[in-house]
């Protein structure tokens, strides 16, 4: 599947920034955020939604707090990490505000991707600031993660929150403008590939291991991120993030690699969903729901006429109509026990039932992989 050329072709753009072309010598380079800022705003003018995963928090941090070069224990860096995060949000939600558009933090650890119902949570955050007009700033959180529970580096960590919140392009900016078959740097007939049509052993091989100073990644990270993104709909791109707007000189042409996508970013969810994931329950729908569900709609608790098994919010259940036929499988929005109470009620009925203002949905239309016979029949 070709990629698009543009960001502006695309409709969410995660934008990773590393350590190293944020912070030079402990020092925010204030002047090279407020041009990408710039860029970042003026694709958002276009249309384009954008989140972005930012290094640095520590390469800040230690700035701030005086701390030597080198290589910090585990302490030191979560102290860097809360001092510099500060400092980052602030950078951040000032530059933005320049240009009339507000930030939100999300600081995410190994978990929050891993394990389901906290992955459902992060996405329906960052989901709701974007509909709210906010660009998320999204890191590490390096004030917690220890090495068990960390992703190690941003690149990894971009790639889950792109397919995530189903981004249709993810943008890795680097100090090296893009993959080529050797480090060239050390190969002087290292050749660059502008496109990679699927991630092979051989490009595996191309990449090297070693990351600047300042980061913990390098083109083995960015190959893994590619793996992680592209199967899930996303295409990547890498590029030199070291001149001012390297978003806009990434539209105008700069040298860079693309990664293409195997899907599209809703056709890999539906598939995850409906394949890969062990159902802990069962939902009965009436045929209203069930025409409903075929017309591209969210399932309503109106629609349930029962419910079985022992599900938490996030798992996956089955779906099965008035006749018993399996119609698909979803991620359920409620616990078993309050899946029992609000089973053929209003949605506006739901908190009075469940205590609190939740979802109006039982399953959400995004979280729901229906089976393919019965898309047929109702396209």
């Amino acid at each position: 599947m070709a990629s698009a050329r543009r960001l502006a072709d695309h409709k969410r753009v995660v934008v990773k920034i590393g350590s190293a072309l944020l912070v030079d010598n402990g020092r925010l380079k204030r002047d090279w955020l407020e041009a990408l800022m710039s860029d970042l705003v003026a694709l958002a003018d276009t249309g384009a939604e954008m989140v972005i995963v930012s290094s640095g928090s520590i390469a800040l941090g230690r700035g701030i707090l005086g701390l030597p070069k080198g290589p910090l224990k585990l302490e030191d860096s979560q102290a860097a990490a809360s001092v510099g995060q500060i400092a980052l949000a602030q950078a951040y939600t000032e530059t933005l505000a320049a240009h009339g558009k507000k930030a939100g933090q999300i600081l995410l650890t190994l978990g929050d991707t891993e394990e389901r119902r906290r992955y459902l949570n992060a996405r329906a955050t960052i989901g709701t600031l974007l509909k709210m007009g906010a660009v998320p700033i999204v890191n590490e959180n390096d004030t917690v993660a220890t090495s068990e529970i960390r992703y190690g580096d941003n690149d990894r960590l971009a790639a889950r929150v792109a397919t995530m919140v189903s981004a249709d392009c993810l943008v890795l900016l680097s100090d090296i403008d893009g993959l080529y078959t050797a480090p060239p740097a050390e190969d002087p007939d290292a050749v660059f590939l502008p496109e990679v049509p699927r991630i092979t052993p051989e490009i595996e091989a191309m990449a090297g291991s070693a990351g600047s100073e300042l980061s913990r990644g390098g083109m083995k990270t960015k190959i893994e991120a590619a793996k992680i993104a592209t199967a899930a709909g996303t295409s990547m791109v890498i590029t030199s993030g070291k001149q001012y707007n390297p978003l806009k000189n990434l539209d105008d042409g700069a040298r860079a690699t693309w990664f293409c996508a195997l899907a599209t970013p809703a056709s890999a969810r539906k598939a995850w969903i409906g394949g890969h994931l062990e159902p802990r329950g069962e939902i009965m729908l009436d045929a209203g729901a069930v025409k409903a569900l075929c017309l591209g709609k969210s399932l309503l608790p109106a629609g349930v006429t029962g419910v079985t098994g022992r599900f938490s919010r996030g798992d996956a259940v089955t779906v099965r109509g008035p006749d018993g036929v399996v119609i698909g499988r979803g991620l359920v929005a409620y616990d078993h026990t309050e899946a029992v109470l609000i089973a053929g009620r209003k949605s506006r009925e739901i908190e009075a039932i469940v205590g609190y203002p939740g979802r109006a949905e039982m399953i959400h239309r995004d979280d729901l992989a229906l089976e393919d016979a019965l898309l047929r029949t109702s396209g």
